[in-house]
């Protein structure tokens, strides 16, 4: 397994792979969720195919108050993983690499990204933007693969992909989940005992919206900040049900729902999300 540190190389790498890359782009800290990409990238590329995992904390898609500094850097640990996940290479630049100085040209989505976490955290998808493009532009994948429990952050990642008519195609996979039913986080390394205990009220909320014979978004909604307020830790940020196609609020074309929300335990932030019929 190769370790790739700039462009240069990375390009380098590329005219050496036979058949379709795939990328798997994380910030590192791997957990399961990260592993069942690789594992699924590992058959999308088939005996012939490469796959890269890029392990890229990337300080644009933070803002001034949130976590860039003690966002967990395992980078020997996730290398082992790496390697028993039969990744090729792990693309794992500097932040000088991806920014050098005088950076001054960001890449803006303005429909998808606006709600949910676009409006509690101004400017994060400009990051994921600009950051995943660059990975594009340097990889140079076949296809992308990515994670559904951020699913806004694939609907932004789909919507770039197709304006910018960029050759990769976007793949997800569905989320990984603890056996009492908190999504897979890099994040949840940051809770105490006692949020942790608290935190898979998340998913009983949003399972109960699901079962809820009611469709209608209001009281969808309302379903969900009852269930998780239950719990003493539990700071809402936002609770949305949208069109799950197109992010925008349910209209009479409007199929399919998702349920979406994000919740502070302490300081850490997560998010989840499920769909249901509408």
């Amino acid at each position: 397994m190769k370790i790739i540190r700039t462009a240069a190389r990375a390009a380098q790498f590329r005219r050496g792979a036979p058949g379709h890359l795939v990328l798997v782009p994380t910030m590192g800290a791997l957990h399961d969720g990260h592993i069942s990409l690789m594992r699924h990238a590992r058959k999308l590329a088939g005996g012939t195919g490469s796959v890269v995992a890029s392990i890229f904390v990337n300080p644009t898609q933070f803002g001034p108050h949130e976590d860039f500094s003690r966002y967990p850097r395992t980078f020997a640990r996730d290398r082992r993983l790496c390697r028993e996940a039969r990744v090729d290479a792990i693309f794992h630049p500097s932040p000088e690499e991806m920014y050098p100085p005088g950076f001054s040209t960001y890449v803006n989505e303005e429909r998808v990204s606006l709600g949910l976490c676009g409006k509690s955290r101004p400017g994060h998808f400009r990051g994921v933007c600009t950051v995943v493009l660059k990975l594009f532009n340097i990889v140079t994948p076949d296809i992308a693969i990515f994670g559904e429990k951020d699913y806004q952050q694939v609907a932004v990642i789909r919507r770039m992909t197709r304006d910018l008519n960029l050759p990769v195609r976007i793949v997800t996979a569905s989320t990984v989940r603890e056996p009492d039913g908190l999504a897979l986080s890099s994040r949840n390394a940051f809770l105490s005992p006692e949020e942790r205990a608290q935190a898979p009220i998340m998913r009983h909320a949003l399972l109960m919206a699901r079962n809820a014979p009611n469709a209608r978004p209001g009281p969808l909604a309302k379903l969900v900040r009852r269930e998780i307020e239950t719990v003493r830790l539990a700071k809402i940020d936002y609770i949305e049900v949208l069109d799950a196609d197109t992010l925008d609020q349910p209209g009479p074309d409007t199929s399919t729902l998702v349920i979406a929300c994000a919740v502070f335990f302490g300081k850490t932030r997560l998010i989840d999300n499920i769909r249901r019929p509408a």
